[in-house]
């Protein structure tokens, strides 16, 4: 009778069919990715086909960390691993090792490589970044004597200062020999002591610009005294040399632009500092003016020469106004000398003596104002107007009042 098997004891037996099989334990699969998904686990599920069949293939998260790159639709891709049954549901799949892009993608997966290398070593870092100086007089451009990029730069930069004078080195940008041409350019133009230097090329594919993804090229930027401008490829390329080189042009005509200033926008600005500054001197000039005027006037004020016309004009006028003082006052004392003169001849005896009345005075000199300080026989002195008399008491009588 014949063997009846479990569907488990079959899907084992093909597991262990896969197992033995030496080839499938380490095979290299390339195809296009499919149906990628990033589980939360960690695990990538994705389908890897070509035009004639799929793979289911898993990467699990352990594996991870030696994938350079984040996978995506339609991504060409060497898958190295092994291939096996999953047992509880009858299907094999391909379980990848090591993931790596085909063709174009290998280029890519070194060029990422050298990045990460040149970053951890610090080619990358901002404090080694070299100003551009913003007005030269010699621009050195290395990239090939033919092709759009060299006639670009050439004619912006004439046409934003003829005076700049460029030197071109013509480099080989592709191929073989374009790494030793473009180090040996970035070393010639050092020597000669340009202003500011162009390293680029025009476009064209990961292949085309390759040369400037070499550590080298990268080498030789960032040990270069002079500071260097990459221009490699259109706005959307971007190389290693992009991230070494002190500044960074999306296209070689904006590296022309960004080495050289425009003459005539320096001109108007020139222009307007100018304006600018003689306004700022006529200001200035006129507020110093205006100082110098009041320090005058301070001056003329408190000059030694002023002071003393002041204080002589104070004094004439202090002078004026004692002598006015003295002459009121000498006016106001005669005024009363006079008063007192009037007052002093009403009671003036001359003056009584001159009106007719006559002063008698005893032989002591007292004067005689009563009929009791004399006696009959006494003598008296009798001062008249222009002289005295000498006489003697006759006789005496006493008048009776109000007679």
């Amino acid at each position: 009778m014949q063997n009846v098997y479990t569907v488990a004891q079959v899907n084992s037996y093909i597991k262990n069919m896969f197992t033995q099989d030496y080839m499938l334990q380490s095979i290299m699969v390339k195809g296009e990715i499919s149906n990628c998904k990033y589980h939360s686990s960690g695990h990538i599920y994705f389908t890897l086909k070509d035009a004639k069949g799929t793979i289911a293939c898993v990467m699990f998260a352990a594996n991870r960390r030696g994938l350079a790159f984040r996978m995506t639709e339609g991504q060409q891709v060497v898958v190295s691993g092994s291939v096996d049954v999953y047992e509880r549901d009858g299907k094999y799949q391909l379980y990848a090792r090591e993931i790596r892009l085909d063709g174009a993608g290998q280029l890519y997966e070194r060029y990422e490589q050298l990045k990460r290398e040149l970053e951890e070593r610090g080619m990358f870092a901002a404090q080694y970044k070299q100003p551009i100086p913003k007005y030269i007089r010699t621009l050195g451009v290395v990239t090939a004597v033919t092709g759009a990029a060299v006639r670009d730069i050439i004619n912006i930069a004439g046409r934003r200062n003829p005076y700049v004078q460029i030197i071109l080195y013509p480099a080989i940008v592709q191929g073989e020999a374009a790494v030793p041409s473009i180090v040996s350019g970035i070393h010639a133009l050092e020597r000669m002591g340009v202003d500011t230097m162009i390293v680029g090329r025009g476009g064209g594919s990961i292949e085309d610009l390759w040369a400037f993804n070499e550590e080298a090229v990268a080498q030789a930027i960032f040990d270069c005294s002079i500071p260097i401008i990459s221009a490699v490829g259109h706005e959307t390329d971007t190389t290693i040399a992009d991230f070494v080189a002190d500044l960074r042009a999306p296209t070689p005509s904006a590296a022309a632009e960004l080495a050289v200033c425009d003459v005539e926008q320096l001109q108007d600005k020139l222009a307007e500092y100018a304006y600018t500054l003689q306004h700022m001197f006529r200001r200035v000039i006129s507020r110093y003016r205006q100082a110098a005027e009041h320090y005058g006037v301070r001056l003329h004020y408190l000059s030694p020469v002023n002071r003393i016309r002041t204080k002589r004009t104070q004094v004439l006028s202090l002078e004026e106004h004692l002598q006015s003082a003295m002459e009121n006052r000498l006016r106001d004392s005669r005024h009363r000398l006079e008063l007192y003169v009037q007052q002093m001849k009403g009671l003036s005896p001359l003056d009584k003596l001159n009106q007719g009345y006559a002063y008698t005075a005893d032989a002591g000199g007292q004067t005689v104002t009563s009929v009791d300080q004399v006696a009959v026989g006494d003598c008296l002195t009798v001062y008249v107007k222009d002289g005295r008399l000498t006489a003697r008491i006759m006789d005496k009588h006493r008048e009776t009042a109000g007679y």
